[in-house]
């Protein structure tokens, strides 16, 4: 018999059934773990279903499910953390989950809970830190950092030798210009680059980018994650 390790979806929007898809996916590929609930902090929405998986507290997945694998599966990389601490603090271990359609070399350093979803390709010498998100159609190139928590939104792209600090997040369909190894594109801690954006310089921690090229649209109140 085949070997099944449940595996919890924290966050029952939009970004939850869109992770649930690709764990389906990946089971469906060979994958030993499977979803078997979502987990939520809303009461409203606990103990109802989506697609015939239950939304469960984190209490009721103690009981049900002590120990299981998570994946948070939210867009906003300080919720995700946040989300991910209190997983963790009730027993829960992180998981990766890779789209089989990823195309990827062997040199990429994966941290825990990284995400990255269907039609995105990872080239060499990459180092995703934990609870990465990388969302659908996104290209990563030669060289890339991405620290903790960062986001990807669907299409977007990096060129090669750029770092992103902790809880950036890049728009749909933005584009980082490259830097070089001797300086690479940095994107401080907790910056919003707009969709469509195209950066080709290096900017510091809490901004909002937009435009082509980018530039700073406001600062922002909250510190990164």
């Amino acid at each position: 018999m085949r070997r099944q390790s449940p595996l919890l979806i924290y966050g029952a929007g939009g970004s939850g059934r869109e992770t649930a898809w690709l764990a389906e996916q990946c089971w469906e590929h060979g994958a030993d773990e499977v979803p078997v609930a979502y987990l939520d902090d809303e009461a409203a929405k606990v103990n109802s279903s989506i697609r015939g998986l239950p939304i469960l507290s984190l209490q009721d997945a103690v009981r049900k499910y002590p120990r299981a694998l998570f994946t948070a599966a939210v867009g906003n990389p300080a919720t995700r953390a946040q989300l991910t601490e209190r997983a963790k603090h009730h027993g829960f271990v992180e998981h990766t989950l890779v789209h089989p359609s990823v195309i990827r070399s062997r040199h990429i350093q994966f941290g825990r809970g990284v995400v990255v979803c269907a039609g995105t390709t990872l080239t060499t010498d990459i180092k995703l830190g934990d609870g990465v998100q990388i969302n659908i159609n996104c290209t990563v190139s030669h060289d890339c950092v991405l620290d903790d928590y960062v986001t990807l939104a669907p299409g977007a792209h990096l060129c090669g030798n750029v770092h992103l600090r902790r809880g950036a997040y890049v728009g749909a369909g933005a584009v980082i210009k490259n830097g070089t190894p001797a300086e690479p594109l940095v994107i401080g801690a907790g910056t919003v680059i707009g969709a469509g954006a195209c950066v080709t310089r290096s900017f510091g921690p809490s901004l909002t980018l937009v435009g082509v090229p980018a530039s700073p649209l406001r600062k922002r109140v909250a510190d990164a994650a």
